[in-house]
C-alpha cells in the first residue's frame, strides 16, 4: 500500500473449492485474488472451502508476489458467515488482507463485521487491521449505499454486483455486467454513479462488477471503460483472460502520470507565490486539480512498488 491506497485494478475471483487454481492465480497479473466461499461453493462444500482457504493462505506467498489476498465470505443472511469468519481468520488472518462481505444491505452489516473482526484480531494476535470490502448488489443496499460507505474506518472499497442487483430489482435480463439491448444505454449507470459518489465522499475505492461472458473481450473492455469514465478504480475478473484487460483500462498511462505530476509541480509553484490557481498547458488548475492528480500519482507509485505496472 502506498499513499494510503492499495491497487484493485483487477480482482480475480477464484472458487475456494478448487485449490488447484490457487497457484495459477498467484502466478498471474491480478492485483487482488479473491478466494470465494460464497456463490461458487455449494452448501455441502462450505466446510471444505474454508479448509482450502486456510491452507492456501498459509502455503502460498501472496504478499511476496505483490498480491492482495481477499476472502469472500457468505452473506449475513446465511448460516455460514460466522463460521467463515471465525474458522478462516483465526487460523490464517495474519496472511489475509481483506474480507469481502456480499449483499451488504445497510450500515448495520458493516458494524457487525467490524466488531467480529476486532475480536478475532485480538484473539488470534493478528497485528494488521483486516480491511472490509462490501458488495452492493441488492435494491436495499443500493438505497443505503451512502450509509454503508461511511460505516467503518475498516472499509477500503465498495463493489457493484450487477447480477444479483438485477435479480433484486426484477430486471428483465440474464446478462451479468453487460448492456441490455432493450435499454437505451447502460441500465446500471444511476446506481454506479451513486456508488462512486458515496465512495469518493468517504475516501474509499469503487470497484466494478464481473462481466459474465468471458469469451467477449471487447464487451469486457467496453464495460471497463464505462466504469473507468465514472470513476471506478478496477473491475472483477471471473477468468484469467480478463485480468490483463482490466489492468489495461485501469492503469494510468505514462502521459496521464506525467500530466498529473505537472499539475502538482505547477500548484506547488503557485502556492509559493500565494496563488490558489494557475494554468498548465493553457488550462486552469486549482485545489480540485491537486486532488485528482494525487490519485493518479499515488496509484502509479503503488503499482511501481508492487512491480506490476503492466
Amino acid at each position: 500500500m502506498v499513499g494510503g491506497i492499495r491497487a484493485h485494478r483487477s480482482v480475480l475471483s477464484v472458487p475456494a473449492i478448487n485449490p488447484a487454481l490457487f497457484p495459477k492465480a498467484l502466478a498471474g497479473a491480478a492485483d487482488t485474488i479473491m478466494l470465494d466461499c460464497e456463490d461458487s461453493v455449494a452448501p455441502a462444500d462450505k466446510a471444505k472451502a474454508r479448509e482450502n482457504v486456510i491452507a492456501g493462505a498459509r502455503e502460498h506467498d501472496w504478499a511476496g508476489k505483490g498480491k492482495t489476498l481477499m476472502v469472500r465470505v457468505n452473506g449475513p443472511d446465511t448460516p455460514f458467515m460466522y463460521r467463515d469468519l471465525v474458522d478462516i481468520f483465526e487460523a490464517a488472518g495474519d496472511c489475509i488482507q481483506s474480507v469481502m462481505l456480499p449483499k451488504a444491505d445497510g450500515a448495520g452489516d458493516i458494524h457487525m463485521l467490524d466488531r467480529l473482526l476486532t475480536q478475532i484480531e485480538a484473539s488470534a494476535g493478528i497485528s494488521h487491521r483486516i480491511a472490509i470490502h462490501a458488495l452492493i448488489e441488492t435494491a436495499r443496499g443500493g438505497l443505503a449505499v451512502t450509509e454503508i460507505a461511511a460505516a467503518s474506518p475498516r472499509l477500503e472499497a465498495l463493489h457493484f454486483g450487477a447480477g444479483d442487483f438485477a435479480a433484486s430489482c426484477g430486471a428483465r435480463t440474464v446478462n451479468i455486467g453487460g448492456l441490455n439491448p432493450d435499454f437505451p444505454g447502460d441500465a446500471w449507470h444511476p446506481v454506479m454513479q451513486w456508488l462512486v459518489m458515496a465512495c469518493r465522499a468517504n475516501g474509499i475505492q469503487p470497484v466494478d462488477c464481473a462481466y459474465g461472458d468471458y469469451s467477449d473481450p471487447e464487451g469486457y473492455l467496453a464495460a471497463a471503460r464505462r466504469a473507468a469514465a465514472l470513476g471506478f478504480v478496477g473491475k472483477w475478473a471471473i477468468h484469467p483472460s480478463q485480468v490483463p484487460l482490466a489492468n489495461e483500462v485501469f492503469t494510468p498511462t505514462p502521459q496521464e502520470v506525467a500530466a498529473a505530476r505537472a499539475v502538482l509541480d505547477a500548484m506547488d509553484r503557485a502556492a509559493e507565490a500565494g496563488q490558489g490557481a494557475t494554468t498548465v498547458d493553457g488550462q486552469m488548475v486549482d485545489i480540485a486539480s491537486i486532488r485528482m492528480a494525487r490519485n493518479v500519482v499515488a496509484l502509479d507509485e503503488a503499482l511501481a512498488v508492487r512491480g506490476a505496472g503492466d
